[in-house]
């Protein structure tokens, strides 16, 4: 969020029996926000979050004391984002969003959560990490302008640097009844835990006690994996490398030709020697490599090597 004395909002809680947005409406903020992030802090600082928050590090039972248990769910929040000089002091009061946070100069920061959490404890943890994250990115000064996109990135770094796996397990949605936290859809929750999944080797799916968590984590992770099979990377499928092919011979075939933009993202420029960009399937960074058949490319930014057939 801004700087000086401006208010971030939680993601709204979904009244029961609300419709709640499904799809992929925001994957290219989404997209754009993994870059700003790995832009931000290089692929060394992305690297520091390699561990997640431990599901029994947020546990909070009706027996704990309620603001005993949020301070201390705060100061873990906290402590993973690397906030160590962040003293988050958290509220609740009645309200139409899930949260809100009060960011200014610090070294305090004002947190109010909805009073419903009173009642509904085993979702603070993940109002916390949107909120925490709130001050996280204002210490970073990585801002995207516009409310709604800036949210978008709150979740999507939430969810990237291992606390936001809390915002997609708070998504419970039956024929009575519908909850969710944060901007994103749970597919697209699902997307991006399914990037840091890809990137680090960490399956979060087994904390997941929503049974809706599982299902959105596994249509995020089926865009994750298509995103390492677009052409012209070496595992792309045969309809694809054929599609790759055809839109080579058009656009190399005409040195007047602009750059052709694939399906897939791809660009062709000519020259010599011609030259295809495309995003990065880690940190969507578009990589610009010579056209010259099969090939290993690094990507500069998140140093992923790629096997490619240009």
């Amino acid at each position: 969020m801004g700087h000086g004395g401006q208010r971030g909002r939680g993601g709204g809680v979904r009244a029961p029996g609300s419709d709640i947005e499904h799809g992929f409406p925001h994957l290219e903020t989404v997209r754009a926000a993994l870059t700003a992030l790995y832009r931000r802090l290089s692929y060394d600082g992305v690297r520091t979050y390699g561990l997640s928050v431990a599901p029994g590090d947020v546990a909070f039972s009706d027996q704990d004391d309620l603001y005993l248990g949020v301070q201390r769910v705060a100061r873990v929040m906290v402590r993973h984002l690397r906030l160590p000089d962040a003293r988050v002091i958290v509220s609740f009061r009645e309200m139409r969003h899930a949260a809100n946070i009060e960011l200014t100069a610090g070294p305090e920061y004002f947190i109010e959560l909805n009073s419903r959490f009173k009642t509904h404890r085993r979702d603070i943890g993940a109002a916390l990490a949107h909120e925490v994250t709130h001050v996280y990115l204002h210490r970073l000064d990585l801002a995207f302008p516009g409310t709604r996109d800036n949210e978008i990135l709150t979740d999507t770094t939430a969810a990237y640097l291992g606390a936001g796996w809390l915002l997609l397990d708070a998504y419970r949605e039956d024929s009575v009844s519908s909850q969710k936290l944060g901007y994103l859809t749970p597919e697209e929750f699902g997307y991006v835990l399914a990037k840091r999944a890809l990137a680090f080797g960490e399956d979060p799916a087994v904390w997941f006690t929503s049974p809706q968590a599982y299902e959105a984590y596994d249509e995020g992770l089926a865009v994750a994996r298509r995103d390492e099979r677009q052409p012209p990377l070496a595992a792309s499928g045969w309809a694809g490398r054929r599609r790759y092919a055809r839109d080579r011979r058009w656009a190399l075939g005409d040195p007047e030709a602009p750059p052709a933009v694939g399906a897939a993202g791809y660009a062709f420029e000519t020259g010599s020697p011609p030259r295809v960009s495309f995003p990065c399937p880690t940190c969507r960074q578009r990589i610009r490599v010579p056209v010259r058949g099969r090939m290993r490319a690094r990507c500069g930014l998140c140093r992923t090597v790629l096997e490619c057939d240009t």
